[in-house]
């Protein structure tokens, strides 16, 4: 059975700081469909400066695989280990991989984000990300979606127009998206956008 004739779960593979690009074009030469989600950072030298890809999880991509046969992942160069409880490997949430997705396709500004497990949670009602769910940051230039890989315990945070977000209600991501195909939360859990306490965006630059 060759390696893409199933569908496997994604695995987060644990590889050496700086070689996520390297190891993702082996395993993929290997057969193994991978996924390396990025970000644009500006680089600047003396004489120019440029825009480079630069992972949005460092040191980690993804890729789907058979964990019962998982030899040939480990022996990749720059691969450290397949990220799960102790030797056995822990599949990531296939709905947090398919916002994490969309997220780099949608071709929105994304950033690495500090581990948000609660918080004020909204469903985007618009745009390229509409029907995803997450965590709203207000800061001082706009408003930012958090989503999680729960597993890794790494967040990213991708820019949103206010439009296009709906009310949100306190609590955990996947309890929050449950109830909007449940019932309609009371009017008094509901907190809207403009409520929110703000970020500053010379708070997020300190950290």
């Amino acid at each position: 059975m060759g390696i893409r004739s199933q569908q496997w779960p994604w695995f987060a593979i644990l590889v050496r700081t700086g070689r996520e690009k390297s190891a993702r074009l082996l395993l993929e030469n290997a057969g193994y469909e991978c996924f390396l989600p990025v970000s644009k950072s500006a680089r600047r030298w003396s004489d120019r400066t440029k825009m480079i890809d630069v992972p949005l999880f460092p040191g980690y991509l993804f890729c789907r695989m058979n964990p019962h046969n998982r030899l040939t992942v480990l022996m990749t160069p720059g691969v450290i280990q397949i990220v799960g409880v102790g030797k056995t490997p822990i599949p990531v949430e296939e709905e947090e991989m398919e916002a994490i997705e969309r997220v780099q396709k949608s071709g929105l500004a994304a950033m690495p984000w500090p581990y948000v497990q609660v918080g004020n949670v909204a469903q985007i009602l618009e745009g390229p990300l509409r029907g995803l769910t997450g965590i709203i940051i207000k800061i001082k230039s706009g408003v930012k979606l958090v989503l999680s890989v729960s597993l890794l315990q790494r967040s990213v945070a991708v820019e949103v127009e206010r439009e296009w977000v709906g009310d949100a209600r306190a609590g955990r991501p996947s309890e929050v998206g449950a109830l909007h195909y449940r019932q309609a939360a009371l009017p008094s859990e509901v907190v809207h956008l403009s409520a929110m306490k703000g970020i500053s965006d010379e708070t997020l630059q300190a950290d």
